[in-house]
Formats: C-alpha cells, structure tokens, sequence
C-alpha cells in the first residue's frame, strides 16, 4: 500500500465529513456508482439522519421524479396519504420499490410528528419527469402553474384559459410514446400544439416572476416554490420534447444535457431552502463532464453536479462513492492498482477518505482506470479524484 494513504481514511460520520469541506455547503450531495443496492442506500440514510441531528439539515433530495416527489413530500411533512400509497406514487425509476427508500420516508414522518413547521424535514425529487422509455406529459406542471395563477391574479393577465391548455395538451398518450425515444418521427415536439404551448409555458413563468410579492402574500412561499417548480418542468418537458423531435447527430447528447440541467434548475432552487443532502448517480454530480458512448458514438454533456458547482462554489460539494465488490453482480476484488484496490486494502468495511489528499499523495503514480465486468456499475475515475470533495468507499456490497 502507498505510505499515508491510511491517513485520508475517517469513519462515515457527519462531522468527519464537514472537517473535509472547506466550507459548509448549501448542497451535500454524495454520489452512488450504481442504482438498487440497499447497503448504499441504508449508509445515505444514517449520514441523513447525522446531518440533521448534528448538522442542522433539514432537506434531502433524491434522483426521483421532482413531481412524484411532491406525494412524499407532503407525506413526510403534513402525513397525507399513507406510507404504502407514497412509496407506490411518490417515487420514479422503480425507487419506491427499495426497503431503504420506505425506512427513509417513515423515519421523516416519525421525526416531524408533532414538530412545528419550521423544523419538519422536507422530501424533494430532483430529476425530470423523465424515464429510458421516454417524457411525460406536461399536462400536470402546465395545469397546476395556471390553476395556481388563475387563483390569485386578475383573469385579464393570464395568457389563456384552461380549455385552451388543455385542447392543446390532448391526449397524454401522444407525448409519452415510447417510439419516439428511437424515432424523431413519432415525437410531437414540433407540432403546432407543442409550440404554442411552449409560448404560453414562457408567459406563465414570466407571470410568476412579474407578480411575485403579491403570489406570496396571498398563498405562501411554499406554495409559490411548487408553482416554481411547475414553471421550471413544464417549459422543461417542452423543450425537451422538442429535441426528442430532432433529427441531427447531436440529437442524444442534447437530451442527455437538457436532462441533467433540469436537475440542475431543481437543485438551485432546492439550495435556496437551507442545507441539503443530495443523493444520485455518481455521472450526475460529479464536477466534470459527463461521457459516453451509444451505438459508437461519444457522446458528453455537463452533468447536474458541473452546474450547480460552476454557479454555487463551495456552497456545493461532492462526495463520490466507489466499491469494492458486488459479488451478485459478478463484480470481484479490484485489481490492486486501481483507486478501489488500494481502499479495498485498507482493513475497515467503510470509510470516508479525503480526495484531493489521496490524489497529491498518489502524485504522478495515478493508479490505472478499473474496468467493470458489469454494465451496472460505474468505477471511479482516477484522472478526477481531485474533482471530489471526498470518496465514500464501502468494501462489500451484498445482495438487497
């Protein structure tokens, strides 16, 4: 093992985490290498619950539907609904399915029982409305936008009627068919319709912005967020219907970005509250450009993570996580010159280590890019570990 490399290696603990940060961010977000493994989840669950018991968070936003994420918000804060209807609705990406996920959303509940509105944790999904198969409708964003202008300001400033988003709108089945993520033929971004929708999503935002102080007297600023919320997905589900209707080679990295500064749109906002943890994919909160290939084609774009730290600073910070084995997943011991192998030959089972420490100690000896026998997991990049705030290295991880 390289000298000193032990010493970067702290206990997965809130306060060993904020001595690694330089200052305290207004975003946390700490990162996973692959999507459905519990033990991940259970480790993001205890930071979680540190972090408001010590830290004072009182937020935490996951890569779910922003929309769906609403039905778990007003679960955990006011109990509507019940736990099984809000891991059934409340979570996208087949999410709400995870032991971990629903031990999250119940100890929220526990923990605002009684608690004054002040002092609830609060629940938010980050990512578009948005799956492999394809884009949602923008029915429920544009709807609930103008519903709750309609509410509240003169008829005679908003820029139609409901019948007139709603004819326009039609059927949901024409903007969610999954035929159009392979043929541009089959979207319905660039009709008539999906373009005079477009024009009256940007006027219902405009509206929004320009009537702001008396929105928020007569609701409240939470409501106004969701209304924000609404505004930010609709004009967003329409551009990115619009792409899907693009016939260019940069058609797929475009959606790729459009997808991910959508989640960043949403973190912005969500950092406006106070403190936040953030959990997603690794690729989406890393600082550095996103890569890929498809069909043989490189593709990149700047991740969610790129965004939010260009605009906030250190009020964003980033804590990758990597593994050591996924046995289930045919995932073995990594080779031991890669970064995962000289953490894996340190004798704790899980640990936060200090990434731009390792990174000066390791110096010009950069240790070689591991390489994953299984499409589900992402190694770290060796040639980013300085990019990182820290690494969350857990040595096992066992079957769910």
């Amino acid at each position: 093992m390289t000298p000193g490399i032990k010493d970067t290696a702290h206990a997965v603990e809130a306060a060993a985490v904020m001595r690694l940060l330089p200052a305290r961010p207004r975003l946390l977000a700490l990162g996973e290498p692959t999507h459905g493994e519990d033990t991940l989840l259970d480790l993001r669950n205890e930071l979680f619950q540190q972090l408001v018991e010590q830290e004072g968070h009182r937020s935490i936003t996951i890569e779910s539907d922003c929309m769906t994420g609403l039905v778990v918000d007003d679960y955990v804060t006011s109990g509507t609904g019940t736990l099984d209807e809000v891991m059934e609705r409340g979570f996208s990406h087949g999410f709400g399915a995870s032991a971990a996920n629903r031990e999250l959303v119940r100890w929220m509940r526990a923990y605002n029982d009684g608690r004054p509105a002040s002092e609830r944790l609060r629940f938010a999904g980050f990512d578009a409305p948005l799956e492999m198969t394809g884009a949602a409708s923008p029915r429920q964003a544009l709807v609930g936008l103008h519903d709750y202008l309609a509410a509240r300001v003169d008829a005679d400033l908003l820029p139609c009627a409901a019948e007139t988003l709603d004819r326009l709108l039609g059927a949901d089945d024409r903007w969610t068919n999954a035929a159009a993520v392979m043929d541009p033929s089959q979207s319905m971004g660039r009709s008539a319709e999906a373009g005079e929708l477009r024009l009256l999503a940007d006027d219902l935002v405009a509206l929004l912005d320009a009537q702001t102080p008396c929105l928020i007297a007569a609701s409240s600023r939470d409501d106004w967020d969701r209304a924000r919320l609404y505004g930010r997905t609709a004009t967003g589900l329409l551009r990115y219907h619009f792409w899907m209707a693009d016939t260019s080679p940069g058609r797929m990295a475009r959606l790729l970005g459009l997808r991910d500064s959508m989640m960043a749109a949403n973190l912005l906002a969500l950092a406006e509250r106070g403190p936040a943890l953030v959990h997603a994919h690794n690729r989406h909160l890393q600082r550095d450009k996103s890569t890929m290939r498809l069909g043989g084609m490189p593709l990149e774009w700047w991740s969610a993570g790129a965004l939010v730290g260009a605009r906030l600073g250190e009020g964003y910070a980033f804590l990758a996580t990597a593994l050591g084995t996924i046995r289930h997943h045919g995932v073995g011991a990594p080779p031991p010159d890669t970064v995962e192998g000289l953490l894996y030959a340190l004798p704790e089972d899980r640990y936060v280590v200090d990434a731009p420490r390792l990174a000066a100690i390791l110096d010009d000896a950069q240790p070689a890019p591991r390489v994953s026998p299984w499409f589900g997991y992402f190694p770290l990049d060796p040639a980013h570990l300085a990019g990182n705030d820290g690494i969350v290295f857990v040595k096992d991880v066992p079957r769910s």
